[in-house]
């Protein structure tokens, strides 16, 4: 049952992204990790540029978006309509970023999806991560995207073990998820739909839809108004 909650349908509403037609293709969100780049410039070359500025080689800004001084943004990327990209962001090339997200002061984004109305606002790393809809990660939250030992990275979910294949491979955050301040992510790590994930939080593995995972590991049911 749990290794089912992995999948890209379990996790995410694919009508509030751009990537809905790569993410349709998977049966678990990470498969579209290797493949968001060669995406990410088919789909830019079909964007109007009366809708998108494109300051350089497969970068694509839509004209609403505000883009403030002193960042960096390489290709391949795209950023939606109505986001903020905030002095010291630093885009390190295959990112595909939403309408009316938020990338914020010193954060750093690497071969990754960002639904729409996400927020990583302060002092975050980002790397071969999928991020869903409305989800946010508070100042310092970081995904580690790469095992110590550098073998292929897996997924915990309960007593099974999932093979990615992939030696990198951040978080799975699905839609409506919050991360607390200074929490690190570790490999492999997925999230359910309106899971909590409380800050100072070592992560790894699977955390179930309308959980809360405590810092100090233990993961609780979300109550009503909450």
């Amino acid at each position: 049952m749990e290794e089912a909650m992995l999948q890209t349908k379990n996790l995410y509403a694919l009508s509030h992204t751009a990537a809905a037609p790569l993410l349709a293709g998977t049966a678990y969100p990470w498969e579209a990790l290797p493949r968001i780049g060669a995406f990410i410039q088919e789909l830019g070359a079909a964007l109007s540029l009366e809708e998108y500025d494109h300051p350089q080689e497969n970068v694509w800004i839509h004209k609403t978006a505000k883009i403030y001084p002193n960042n960096y943004i390489a290709g391949p990327c795209i950023i939606g309509a109505g986001t903020e990209v905030r002095p010291g962001a630093f885009i390190r090339g295959n990112a595909l970023v939403g309408e009316n997200c938020v990338v914020g002061n010193s954060t750093e984004l690497k071969n990754v999806i960002l639904f729409d109305n996400v927020q990583v606002p302060h002092y975050n790393y980002v790397g071969d991560s999928i991020l869903g809809y409305k989800s946010h990660m508070g100042a310092g939250a970081v995904t580690s995207n790469v095992k110590q030992d550098k073998s292929p990275v897996t997924v915990h979910a309960g007593f099974r073990r999932v093979d990615t294949g992939l030696k990198k491979f951040g978080a799975m955050l699905g839609d409506h998820v919050e991360v607390g301040c200074n929490s690190v992510l570790n490999p492999g790590t997925v999230v359910g739909r309106n899971s909590r994930v409380y800050p100072l939080s070592m992560v790894r593995g699977f955390v179930p839809e309308r959980m809360i995972h405590k810092n100090n590991g233990e993961t609780v049911p979300l109550r009503e108004g909450n």
